[in-house]
């Protein structure tokens, strides 16, 4: 499906900030000149035909919850069998082939590091392969959002998550929107009716999970291959621990740089512990984007590696929720 000028306009504007009042969908539809019934309705096409997964919360890695990204190397002739397997694990939430000898990658997001290692264990024990464990060290950017346009707009940031005040609802209402707000006329008063809460319960520890920095974003969750954007690259550097700080500040700038974090490495299979990743519209254009991050850092003689995805074998949101059965 070609995505409209309407639909392209409505994600390019809500992949963030999307209102959190009773009725958010009236305000959406102003920016597009659409009535309410109209707006839902588009979006309700665009998530029926895969342009978004859901309209929703981006959460901060490792603050309510943990998670982790892990891969694995997978004789050729067993990739589709072993990817599978992880796939149906439930805490899984992304998992791709890359090019790469670590050629299958998946992220784990669940409740606590107990649930991380019980799932690593499993899939260690299902497939007879070392898992190979790389948790998050430190953010410097988390994507908010995915301009369409061109050139890139101004990245936004989001706060800090040092000023969370944790509390009881917040996983409830998170796991009650782990696969998007429903597309209704009050969404947040559906979800505070599952939850026998408030509507404006609802409204006030999202605003909060946001200002905090917990919730790095709300809104739009966009498939990028179905907006063009097929060349999705991670490119990762061995950086000296003195200057990775440095590094990563200028990686982060950059606008084809959607997501950059450090990681530990783990020599001798993986040595990297800076990453970045790059969506692009051609393998070029982001080749020519990691030529310039090595350029802007000086960091083109630095050992370094660009696996880009072959395959998406699953892309879903953290499970806060629980749930047993893969989705």
């Amino acid at each position: 499906m070609t995505p409209s000028s309407v639909e392209l306009a409505l994600i390019d504007r809500w992949q963030h900030d999307f209102p959190l009042v009773e009725k958010p969908f009236e305000i959406v539809g102003r920016s597009a000149a659409l009535d309410e019934q109209a707006t839902i309705g588009v979006f309700r096409r665009m998530r029926e035909c895969d342009l978004i997964s859901r309209v929703g919360a981006v959460v901060r890695p490792n603050t309510v919850g943990a998670s982790t990204l892990a891969a694995l190397q997978v004789p050729p002739d067993r990739l589709e069998r072993v990817a599978g397997i992880v796939s149906r694990e439930p805490l899984v939430t992304h998992n791709y082939e890359r090019e790469h000898g670590l050629n299958l990658w998946f992220v784990i997001a669940g409740g606590d590091a107990q649930a991380i290692g019980g799932t690593i264990d499993r899939i260690e024990a299902q497939t007879g392969l070392p898992v190979v464990d790389l948790p998050m060290v430190q953010a410097y950017h988390l994507g908010l959002g995915f301009s369409l346009r061109e050139p890139r707009a101004q990245k936004r940031r989001a706060p800090a998550a040092g000023d969370y005040r944790p509390d009881p609802r917040d996983r409830r209402i998170l796991a009650a929107i782990e696969n998007g707000l429903p597309l209704v006329e009050h969404p947040y008063l559906a979800v505070a009716d599952q939850l026998a809460l408030g509507q404006d319960e609802v409204i006030a520890r999202l605003e909060h999970l946001v200002a905090a920095g917990v919730v790095t974003r709300f809104g739009c969750v966009v498939r990028h291959d179905k907006l063009g954007f097929r060349s999705n690259a991670m490119a990762v550097w061995n950086i000296p621990d003195g200057i990775i700080d440095d590094v990563a500040a200028i990686f982060a700038r950059h606008p084809s740089v959607t997501l950059c974090y450090q990681r530990p490495p783990r020599p001798p299979v993986w040595p990297y512990n800076l990453f970045c990743m790059v969506h692009a519209r051609a393998r070029e254009e982001a080749h020519a984007a990691i030529d310039e991050l090595n350029l802007l850092a000086e960091t083109g003689l630095m050992q370094q590696a660009v696996l880009f995805s072959k395959r998406c074998f699953k892309q879903r949101g953290a499970v806060f929720s629980g749930r047993k059965e893969a989705n």
